[in-house]
């Protein structure tokens, strides 16, 4: 693991207060909980999470940099996709949805960009399951937009009826996943134990249930004798599972645009990929281990988009486009937003220029993050998959 930056002794403080919480409910389900439930816990734990916290998280201050920290460019080029899906439901009765919005800064740039082009939805919903981040959400638009306050509101749970677009970015990979391993040809479910002193992994016989049903279809039958491969170990989300069927259950007409960094199930399942996708970050460092300061880092794992899909199709939804994040933006128009800027007006031009190169260079995040859009009742191809669509990537080798 690389040299990680020391937390200072408030920090270090918090996330010792984390580690009791967990070693309580570790002691109370019997001295073992799955994999799934310390990451809920590490994270999501109300006012002691990582999420739920006070920390700083995005940006340079933070642990990581997402998209619209990186640029502007990012929300205003989605809000392209937006018009569309606004006109196709129509004008009158069109709002927009955003998932676990950080900041605020993605919905403020689709708003302004919206806005200047005379096509605002009803309102901008935005479902926020921590409350330190929807304060900031909110003063982040009485700083810069408060005229557009009175479009934006936060909900607590999923309104019964939606028709419009659903938005999530960055939001899929932070849910919690179950870590299942394979020896042979045996499963089980990798958990957590507290050996007095530290964390430690603990794996229990998998024999039943929907995660041992998923993991006998998903997980390689590697011959591990021969590739020197004792152990294959990966992650099944199925809280994403469940929040596919959520929204699917919710949207009448309209469209989700789902932003991740993820693979289709034959990539993201290769017998290469033996120790999984899960990762750790924290100060702009990356590592694999979740034991680290539970608490202050963040845990995330990349998307199993066929497992999105299958789930999606098979409630209704229909599969409207999958490609790249740079792909998806250039259809979007970013070029075009970016040559609104004079060339000659370098102070201005030169850094979004650069902004936009971070957004789609295949070396930044332009290949490694994917967009997926779903729909319902929708009448006409999206925009943002015009071109480079590449759905074929999702469908399985038999």
């Amino acid at each position: 693991m690389p040299l990680l930056p020391t937390p200072d002794e408030s920090a270090l403080k918090h996330s010792c207060a984390v580690k009791d919480m967990i070693c309580s409910e570790i002691t109370t389900a019997g001295g073992w909980i799955p994999f799934e439930r310390y990451m809920e816990l590490a994270i999501y734990s109300p006012g002691m999470g990582y999420y739920c916290s006070g920390t700083t998280k995005f940006g340079c201050a933070g642990d990581f940099v997402t998209a619209p920290e990186v640029s502007s460019l990012f929300g205003r080029a989605i809000a392209q996709q937006a018009i569309q899906i606004i006109e196709d439901v129509g004008e009158d009765s069109s709002d927009i949805l955003e998932f676990g919005a950080g900041t605020g800064k993605l919905a403020l740039d689709i708003l302004l960009e919206l806005e200047s082009l005379n096509r605002l939805p009803n309102y901008y919903f935005i479902l926020e399951v921590s409350g330190e981040l929807q304060e900031q959400q909110n003063k982040l638009f009485a700083k810069f937009a408060p005229h557009l306050l009175s479009r934006v509101q936060w909900l607590e749970q999923l309104p019964t009826k939606f028709k419009g677009l659903i938005l999530a970015n960055e939001v899929l990979d932070a849910m919690p996943v179950h870590l299942v391993a394979r020896r042979d040809n045996d499963l089980f479910e990798r958990g957590v134990v507290w050996n007095g002193k530290r964390f430690e992994w603990s794996d229990r016989l998998l024999v039943e249930g929907e995660l041992f049903k998923i993991a006998q279809e998903i997980i390689p039958r590697a011959s591990f004798d021969n590739k020197n491969i004792e152990i294959y170990i990966s992650e099944i989300n199925l809280s994403a599972r469940g929040f596919i069927r959520s929204i699917a259950n919710i949207l009448e007409k309209g469209a989700v645009v789902l932003i991740d960094y993820g693979f289709g199930r034959d990539e993201y399942y290769h017998e290469q990929r033996n120790r999984g996708t899960m990762m750790c970050h924290y100060r702009h460092h990356s590592h694999d281990d979740p034991f680290y300061f539970p608490g202050l880092q963040d845990i995330t794992s990349h998307v199993d988009f066929t497992a999105i899909t299958d789930v999606a199709t098979g409630e209704g939804l229909e599969l409207l486009g999958y490609t790249s994040q740079a792909q998806f933006l250039i259809n979007c128009g970013i070029t075009e937003i970016l040559a609104r800027i004079p060339v000659e007006n370098t102070s201005d031009y030169l850094p979004m220029a650069n902004q936009m190169q971070k957004l789609v260079s295949p070396a930044e995040m332009g290949e490694l993050f994917k967009v997926i859009a779903l729909g319902k009742d929708n009448q006409q191809p999206l925009i943002g998959f015009e071109n480079g669509d590449k759905s074929f990537l999702l469908e399985e080798d038999m």
